[in-house]
């Protein structure tokens, strides 16, 4: 005579495996998947940056922006503008922005600088400031950081 639930064992572990081994990422990777409440500290750090404000003789501001990546969790605050300058002119203006609110020119191999990129500690990781532009009458300012400390710019 067989017993009543003998083959209910079986299907029960494999159930109970099926759920730990699947159903445990799964809810991990829900509940860690994106940005959070760090990433907006961290983009409010970086939107209070003055250099943000710091706007070249002759430009129009188009947009503000925040964005946060949710793959890598990384934070972007900037500024878009329209201008007409030659890029070295808005080069020198934020070169003279950058260093009055203590950012610093990006060292790069055998001492040179990388031209409009500057690095400073910002919500306790380094924030990169990039100057792209003016190309085709646009202008980029943005700051970019993560809680990883990966170099950008």
């Amino acid at each position: 005579m067989r017993r009543l639930g003998a083959g209910f064992r079986p299907g029960a572990v494999m159930l109970a495996l099926g759920l730990l081994l699947v159903g445990l990422p799964a809810a991990c990777f829900l509940t860690s998947y994106g940005c959070g409440e760090e990433e907006d500290r961290l983009a409010e750090a970086l939107a209070g940056e003055a250099v943000l404000d710091s706007v070249p003789e002759g430009a129009d501001r188009e947009d503000r922006y925040r964005e946060c990546d949710d793959d890598d969790r990384f934070v972007v605050v900037g500024t878009r503008y329209r201008h007409g300058d030659s890029a070295d002119g808005v080069l020198r203006h934020y070169e003279a922005a950058a260093s009055a609110a203590g950012w610093r020119p990006r060292a790069a191999k055998g001492g040179n600088t990388v031209p409009g990129c500057f690095t400073k500690p910002v919500g306790g990781t380094t924030a990169y400031l990039t100057v792209e532009g003016p190309d085709d009458g646009r202008l980029h300012v943005e700051i970019i950081a993560d809680r990883a400390g990966s170099p950008w710019c």
